[in-house]
């Protein structure tokens, strides 16, 4: 069977034209080559999709072409492993509709307050995107119902196993109309995600694209250290690697300051992310961190639930977790879309029994490397490429990233490759900015003008 490369060969609808125009998409990346005839056929799909494959258009195509805009109901669910991942398949979605009128999707995940998605509730969104279990929580509160499903996604689903999900989403599965459109999407097919596709699908189009599943090359390395040494270890193991970006994690929230103090002390730019933060401050590691203002993240292992980063150089286990499966999660963050990965691990002598748990896991012997730690402050150590300044206006004051730009390559002066990743929040907005033009950058939005109009300015 030959399959359109041509998004114009599918007959789409003009409203979904207009969005594919809008996100400037002519031609279908495979997995979209591949996944949207049938999808737009009504059938279920199993497709094997890695991160960058381009399945959100296609999965979104599919389900926004089912919708009646008419129908009041909540038509389609997705269902994404982080918050991250939703907020961005949500932004897509909302571009994707552009053309479709009065359409509301609404983004339900957990880590967020529940009374303002209670509240935008109250009249049923189109489409729901979310983590399975705040979407499960607000369908057990009755205050979403399921019962006009057309169309269900499983976004990223082996992931969303790895998390421990699969009771909240076989119980959502259920509370689906049994006609409804089952689409799977994962990077990897494990026996876990066959029985789940055998559980939601039925005789289902498999689409695999060459070459996308297979697996990441990540080499682990072990470090043995006494306890007492193990900052300066770590310090003198990302001197050595240098990675452009890099999660430590540590077993105890308290922990994550405390590495991060020290990491700053020896010169790197160092955030910690763990489950005190208030939801504004974690937004503004994360974004930080995406956007390469910051290039090493200490987290605990509850906290990085919602992480997802693209690229990641690194992975540093500062404390060996106390179970394998913890190990191989962590570890899985890096090396992915089919870059090569590294994860460093620092070993106490009462590891002992967790280095041979993981071995185990693994399935071979672990690969000890020696190093010294540092004995005082290095003379150098390289800082993180960009700078973020905080603009105090966002969505609601009509900001787009394009306003941005513009005040800052007019009459800032500065030039487009100066200017990184931009982020544009409710209330206010982040862009990131080469280290060497970040001082003038500020001064420059401070003395001028984004839109016609003065904003605070502030450099993280």
């Amino acid at each position: 069977m030959t399959t359109p490369a041509d998004f114009a060969a599918l007959s789409l609808s003009p409203a979904l034209s207009q969005g594919l125009d809008a996100l400037g998409y002519t031609t279908m990346t495979p997995v979209q080559a591949q996944a949207l005839p049938p999808i737009l056929d009504g059938r279920d799909v199993i497709a094997q999709a890695p991160t960058g494959s381009g399945k959100t258009a296609a999965f979104g195509l599919g389900l926004l072409h089912r919708l009646d805009p008419a129908d009041g109901r909540t038509q389609a669910l997705v269902l994404c492993p982080t918050r991250e991942l939703a907020d961005q398949v949500g932004k897509q979605l909302r571009r994707l509709a552009t053309g479709i009128a009065n359409l509301k999707i609404s983004i339900l995940c957990g880590g967020l307050p529940l009374a303002p998605q209670l509240a935008s509730l109250a009249h049923a969104p189109h489409v729901v995107v979310g983590t399975p279990g705040r979407v499960l929580e607000l369908v057990q509160k009755d205050a979403l119902s399921l019962r006009g499903v057309r169309t269900l996604v499983l976004d990223e689903a082996d992931r969303m196993l790895d998390m421990g999900f699969e009771d909240a989403i076989r119980d959502l599965v259920k509370r689906t109309p049994k006609d409804r459109q089952g689409l799977l999407f994962s990077a990897t097919f494990p026996d876990a995600i066959r029985a789940l596709a055998n559980a939601m699908l039925r005789d289902a189009v498999e689409v695999s694209i060459e070459g996308g599943a297979e697996p990441a090359t990540i080499e682990q390395l072990f470090f043995e250290v006494e306890p007492a040494r193990k900052m300066p270890l770590l310090a003198a193991l990302l001197l050595r690697y240098k990675p452009a970006s890099c999660v430590v994690f540590c077993n105890m929230r308290k922990d994550t300051e405390e590495v991060v103090g020290s990491l700053s002390h020896y010169g790197f730019t160092a955030l910690a992310l763990h489950g005190d933060m208030e939801q504004r401050d974690r937004e503004e590691v994360l974004v930080r961190f995406a956007n390469r203002s910051c290039s090493v993240l200490v987290a605990s292992d509850v906290a990085a639930r919602g992480l997802d980063v693209e690229d990641l150089a690194a992975v540093v286990n500062f404390d060996l977790p106390s179970d394998a499966d913890t190990y191989l999660h962590r570890i899985g963050r890096t090396g992915r879309a089919g870059r090569d990965g590294l994860a460093l691990s620092l070993c106490v002598p009462t590891d002992l029994p967790r280095e041979k748990a993981i071995s185990e896991r693994i399935g071979k012997s672990l690969r000890y490397e020696s190093m010294q730690p540092l004995a005082g402050r290095p003379p150098h150590v390289p800082a993180a490429a960009m700078v973020t300044l905080r603009i105090d206006a966002g969505r609601t004051d009509k900001l787009r990233p394009g306003d941005i730009v513009g005040a800052l390559t007019g009459e800032a002066g500065l030039k487009a490759d100066a200017v990184g990743k931009i982020d544009v929040f409710p209330t206010r907005s982040y862009v990131a900015i080469a280290r060497a033009q970040a001082d003038n950058a500020l001064a420059k939005l401070r003395s001028g003008k984004i839109k016609g109009r003065k904003f605070r300015v502030n450099r993280l």
